[in-house]
């Protein structure tokens, strides 16, 4: 039996880590007949199926499972080996991938991402828009960006962000069908438009005031999978919409939407970088936290 290079162990590890073909040949600049083909291979050479596979889905086999467990040390050792290289160079070089829903990516990160790049124009950055929460090393990413520092005990998380906070606002028009409401049971009276996160759960409005902290579960004619997307229909009063503060400032401005409520809605921690808490992060990583920590102390000085 030939013993497969590490090239084809590569191809094993990116579909091992996606779960699907389509993205892993993304990953390694493959089309996924030819990440099939060699993939083919790769299961002939050494005797074991390494994927179940349908149409719809890719799935580790047992064999598979503890051949990933096994590799995947082993390569991150050989990545690190090769990131030492980067210190000595000027400036690092690479690539970054990180994760982050699409209103985390648009109040915070681009602009740091943007500055970043004109500083290490050697270094890559791919950004994956998600508003699930992800593994970073199960999918692949050297970070991730969410609200809030409460992470799991192997992360590491760095505030990029101011604090923030989520208002409620609606339009005039709204306003002169039904009250204002006063306290955050009176959402309940009032057509609202909802936020549906990726799993498919509903979003309970959350406010807090005096220590006294509530949840409301809220009901209108239109529910969105994004957050950015509730101005508009809220200008128009089609309800009474949840929304970070910062992306409603023109309208508050310009009298389009009302706020209410803004003494049940408090400010709480903003938008943190998360990464694993290795010893040595890979030099693009490194630099990029860096460059994220000083960035910050320049906005809030």
């Amino acid at each position: 039996m030939k013993s497969p290079s590490p090239a084809d162990l590569s191809i094993f590890l990116s579909i091992a880590q996606h779960l699907n073909l389509s993205r892993a040949a993304i990953d390694l600049g493959l089309t996924p007949s030819a990440l099939s083909h060699s993939l083919r291979v790769l299961e002939s050479r050494l005797g074991v199926r390494l994927f179940n596979r349908t149409t719809r889905s890719v799935a580790l086999t047992e064999a598979g499972e503890r051949l990933y467990i096994r590799l995947r040390p082993a390569f991150r050792d050989i990545d690190d080996a090769l990131e030492d290289l980067n210190s000595f160079r000027d400036k690092p070089s690479g690539s970054l991938r990180i994760t982050a829903g699409r209103q985390a990516c648009e109040l915070v990160l681009l602009p740091i991402v943007s500055r970043f790049l004109q500083q290490y124009p050697d270094i890559r950055v791919e950004i994956v828009e998600s508003d699930a929460f992800v593994d970073v090393v199960a999918g692949g990413f050297d970070a991730g960006v969410r609200f809030g520092n409460r992470l799991e005990a192997d992360m590491v998380s760095l505030a990029i962000g101011p604090n923030m906070r989520s208002i409620v606002v609606g339009a005039p028009s709204l306003f002169e069908r039904h009250s204002a409401p006063q306290i955050p049971e009176d959402l309940h009276r009032l057509p609202c438009i909802r936020h549906r996160f990726p799993s498919g759960s509903i979003y309970r409005w959350e406010f807090e005031r005096g220590g006294i902290a509530q949840e409301i579960e809220v009901n209108g004619p239109l529910t969105l999978g994004d957050v950015s997307l509730m101005l508009g229909p809220a200008a128009q009063g089609i309800g009474l919409a949840y929304v970070f503060e910062e992306m409603a400032a023109e309208h508050l401005a310009d009298g389009s939407l009302i706020q209410v409520l803004a003494d049940w809605c408090p400010y709480y921690q903003g938008l943190h970088l998360y990464y694993p808490g290795r010893r040595h992060p890979p030099a693009p990583l490194k630099a990029f936290i860096e460059y994220a920590r000083s960035f910050r102390q320049i906005r809030t000085s």
